[in-house]
């Protein structure tokens, strides 16, 4: 305060230093304590936010301020738990206290412009600080729009996943992604839209991204892949009783039959019966600690809505939603996904080898039917043979099983490779007489890995080096060189090695195999064979039996749910031959495909066949061994 006693020129002086002092820098948590206010229309508890209303939120917002390391911050989370207002406050701190250029994404652009105008609008025209930095809309030239406001020193845009343009329209330092799991798994044929979002966050050393949604399928669940590469936090809380700290779990809570609303949390160390109002008071003593050490630039952090505010959604609400889940299935997928915070098994049951077998196609086996247009193979490296499956892919990933090969051998000696070579050069004939070869071979490293690179570095730009890695955000992940030699040498110019998450894989495939064949009639009025569809022609039962040899199981760890996937037989290669191939049509732009590119792979094979029809090239032959196409795994049944 300037006292009444000094000089004019003194109290000029003293306005200018208060007027040129910089405002504090806060956390995020403190910002929104000191200048949020929640509007009556964007929330049932309007007026002054509080951050101890959610506690454990405090950390999520503080890893986002500038004074932290924290670069990814990841938050998986069941419903009415704040999450999205948690981020609402980031873009109110970054226009007050550290403009730049922002970016915020919702699953579609329609649900961009309904949270412009529903909780950001809100946001600014209830903080006064806000107010001022953000110019009124019915203004001229205001740069405030629906989806972009401009703010001295940077620019918030929304926009959806949806839309390929709005993701790369500009550079940005902050990126806020808002329930992912509800993003299209690609864009306008441009890919991965969290991929194609965080490039435009590759130019600034500095930058914060915040990931955050509720869960859905498990692995398929964005939010679940990047939690898992995390540090893995979980919310601990005191009981009121004995103290011990706990997360809180559903299997926890107990409550009358019949009376879900009398349900009461019993705690795991004393067995002392919690009520719900007595949350409060856990929640303002509970902490955050880290499941894993991580990599120290993303923090991950997974609550229940069992952690909700009381108030908001109580442990009575969660009993009462899981005894419907009960009586209506369809309804389980919603408990788990929004109250548990977890992500949903679907039914891992593998389809039914019997049903494949018996649609299996007359085509002839190492043809390329009507409607493949182009070859990828999957490689399977075993001790004692290489076992390899080469698919053919047209519109729609419908695919053709055109031959499966087992060349036998030690994987350690060069005899057995040599075959694989020979495979990689083969072509094969389609039904316009044309010859294809195989564009992309994808080889599994897990087993002979010394080997594989050396042979894959002989190969070129055709054979895709892979491993499996669960936590890919996608099914075909981004490359990582490897630089080490056959003999531990380091070398220039090593391979590429890319992570494919097989499980998400699975259970594409899995889907693709049950989807119905088209009656008769359908298909000679022109209807055409679904997405994804996928032909076999007459392999023996066992082919049919390793593709679909394993399921998705839900074991408990620990009181935490895992899911995987186990083998419920000892042989699977040929399921994992066929996930291989399908990581390398992933690799020459599957899910990328427009319009243009499936013309243009149309024009190629749909070309008049030539007078001769050459016949597919013969592979070397290795001294004492059969020719490699006679080495069919799954003999034909005639």
């Amino acid at each position: 305060m300037i006292s009444p006693t000094l000089t004019a020129e003194q109290i000029y002086s003293a306005a200018a230093a208060a007027g040129a002092r910089p405002d504090p820098l806060l956390t995020i948590s403190q910002w929104a304590d000191r200048y949020r206010w929640l509007s009556q229309r964007a929330s049932a508890e309007h007026g002054r936010w509080r951050t101890e209303r959610t506690p454990y939120l405090r950390e999520i917002m503080d890893c986002l301020s500038p004074m932290s390391p924290i670069e990814r911050t990841v938050f998986m989370k069941g419903a009415q738990i704040g999450g999205t207002e948690c981020g609402n406050n980031w873009m109110g701190y970054i226009i007050h206290q550290a403009p730049g250029p922002m970016m915020a994404v919702q699953p579609t652009v329609e649900m961009a412009k309904r949270n412009s105008k529903q909780r950001i609008d809100p946001l600014i025209e209830e903080s006064e600080v806000l107010r001022k930095l953000v110019r009124d809309p019915r203004s001229r030239d205001s740069g405030n729009t629906v989806l972009s406001k401009d703010f001295p020193g940077g620019v918030l845009v929304m926009t959806g996943a949806n839309s390929a343009v709005g993701l790369r329209s500009m550079a940005a330092r902050y990126l806020f992604l808002d329930e992912v799991d509800a993003y299209p798994g690609d864009v306008e044929g441009e890919g991965d839209p969290i991929t194609l979002a965080m490039a435009r966050t590759r130019t600034f050393a500095r930058r914060k991204v915040f990931l955050c949604s509720t869960p859905k399928i498990t692995g398929m669940s964005r939010i679940e892949a990047a939690y898992e590469e995390s540090d893995r936090r979980k919310y601990f809380v005191p009981c009121p009783t004995c103290r011990d700290f706990q997360v809180l779990k559903f299997a926890q809570l107990r409550w009358p039959k019949g009376n879900p609303q009398g349900a009461v949390y019993v705690c795991e160390h004393c067995g002392q019966e919690i009520q719900n109002h007595q949350k409060h008071w856990m929640l303002a003593r509970g902490e955050w600690r880290a499941g894993t050490k991580g990599d120290g630039k993303t923090a991950g952090f997974h609550i229940s809505s069992l952690y909700s505010p009381v108030g908001w959604f109580s442990w009575g609400d969660a009993a009462k939603q899981f005894e419907q889940a009960q009586k209506n299935s369809s309804l389980l997928q919603v408990f788990v996904n929004t109250v548990l915070g977890e992500t949903w098994t679907q039914l891992g049951e593998a389809p039914d080898w019997q049903k494949l077998y018996d649609r299996r196609e007359d085509y002839k086996v190492g043809l390329v039917p009507r409607g493949g247009l182009f070859l990828t193979a999957g490689a399977d490296v075993q001790k004692d043979r290489i076992e390899v499956e080469i698919a053919a892919w047209g519109r729609g990933k419908e695919s053709w099983s055109v031959d499966y090969r087992v060349f036998e051998g030690d994987t350690s000696r060069p005899a057995v490779w040599e075959k694989l070579t020979d495979l990689l050069n083969e072509t094969f004939t389609t039904a316009s007489g044309l010859e294809l070869p195989i564009m992309q071979l994808a080889i599994d490293s897990g087993f002979a890995t010394t080997e594989v690179y050396h042979w894959a570095r002989r190969q070129g730009g055709r054979v895709l080096v892979i491993k499996g890695d669960s936590r890919a955000p996608a099914l075909l992940g981004a490359a990582s060189p490897v630089d080490v030699g056959p003999l531990g040498a380091k070398i220039k110019r090593g391979i590429r090695v890319w992570p494919v998450n097989s499980g998400m894989a699975k259970e594409e495939l899995y889907r693709w195999l049950r989807l119905d064949r088209p009656t008769d009639e359908d298909l000679a009025s022109g209807v055409p064979f679904p997405a994804g569809y996928c032909h076999f022609p007459k392999y023996s039962e066992e082919y049919f039996k390793q593709i679909t040899a394993e399921q998705l199981v839900t074991k408990l760890v620990k009181g935490y749910r895992r899911h995987e996937w186990q083998k419920m037989r000892e042989r699977n290669e040929a399921l994992d031959c066929r996930v291989y191939a399908r990581a390398a049509a992933g690799r020459i732009g599957i899910d990328r495909f427009q319009e243009k590119h499936w013309a243009d792979f149309e024009r190629r094979v749909g070309a008049p066949p030539v007078k001769e029809v050459k016949p597919a090239q013969q592979p070397r032959r290795t001294e004492g061994a059969p020719p490699a196409r006679n080495r069919v795994r799954f003999r034909m049944d005639l």
